[in-house]
C-alpha cells in the first residue's frame, strides 16, 4: 500500500448514484435466484457489470503504466477485494465483461469462498486490470481506496441506503450509493475520471 502511494498520484472522486431500480429488481428476484442458482444475489455484480461496460468505453482505465509506457489491456479482468481475518486479498474475475449478472455473482461467491478457505490458485490473484472494493458491505458510505499496482484505478462501492432526494421538484425516497473512484493522476485527469464515473452511473 505504501509502495502504491509512492508510485501513483492518488486522486479520488465521489459520485452518488440512484440504484432504486436495482434494489427493486433484487428484492423481486432474490428468492427465485437463490432457488435457481444456490447462492444469494447481492448488489456487487451490478456494480461490476457496469464497471466492465464502462471500461470498454474508456479503455485508459483498463491500462497500466510500465516505466514510461502505457500498456492497454485487451481483457477486462476485474479484481474483487476480499477481507480475510489476516488481511486483504484481491482475486480476479477474468474476462469480466463477457459475464452477465448471474455469471459475475457466481464468480464473486466462488472466489470469495475459496479466498477465505485459502484454496485460491496463483493465477486467480494475477492478471487484474481494474479493481473493485465493496466497503459498503460493512456500512461505510465511502472511502478513498488505494490503487492496486500496476493498475491505474480502483472503484469503491459504498453502502446502499434510502435517502430523500429531489425528483422533478418533489421529495422522493430513493435507494442510493456512493461510488468512490481513485485514479492515477499521472495518466488520468479529473474530467476523464468524472466522465467514467458518470458512465457507470448511467448504466446502473
Amino acid at each position: 500500500m505504501v509502495a502504491s502511494k509512492h508510485t501513483s498520484a492518488h486522486v479520488t472522486t465521489v459520485h452518488r448514484v440512484d440504484v432504486t431500480k436495482i434494489v427493486r429488481l433484487r428484492a423481486r428476484l432474490k428468492q427465485e435466484f437463490q432457488q435457481n442458482y444456490g447462492f444469494s444475489l447481492t448488489y456487487l455484480p451490478f456494480f461490476a457489470r457496469a464497471a466492465a461496460e464502462a471500461l470498454r468505453t474508456f479503455p485508459i482505465f483498463n491500462s497500466s503504466i510500465e516505466g514510461t509506457n502505457i500498456l492497454y489491456h485487451n481483457e477486462v479482468n476485474i479484481g474483487i477485494a476480499v477481507a480475510l481475518e489476516t488481511g486483504l486479498i484481491v482475486p480476479v474475475i477474468h474476462q469480466a465483461d463477457e459475464k452477465n449478472i448471474v455469471g459475475l455473482q457466481r464468480a464473486i461467491v466462488d472466489l470469495a469462498a475459496r479466498a477465505r478457505s485459502k484454496q485460491l490458485k496463483p493465477a486467480e490473484v494475477q492478471g487484474g486490470t481494474f479493481s473493485i472494493t465493496n466497503f459498503g458491505s460493512f456500512g461505510s458510505l465511502f472511502a478513498t481506496p488505494v490503487i492496486n499496482q500496476p493498475q491505474v484505478a480502483i472503484l469503491g462501492v459504498g453502502t446502499v441506503e434510502k435517502l430523500p432526494m429531489i425528483i422533478d421538484d418533489a421529495i422522493a425516497i430513493r435507494s442510493v450509493a456512493h461510488l468512490a473512484l481513485t485514479f492515477d493522476h499521472r495518466l488520468i485527469d479529473g474530467a476523464l475520471a468524472d466522465q467514467f464515473s458518470q458512465k457507470i452511473k448511467s448504466i446502473l
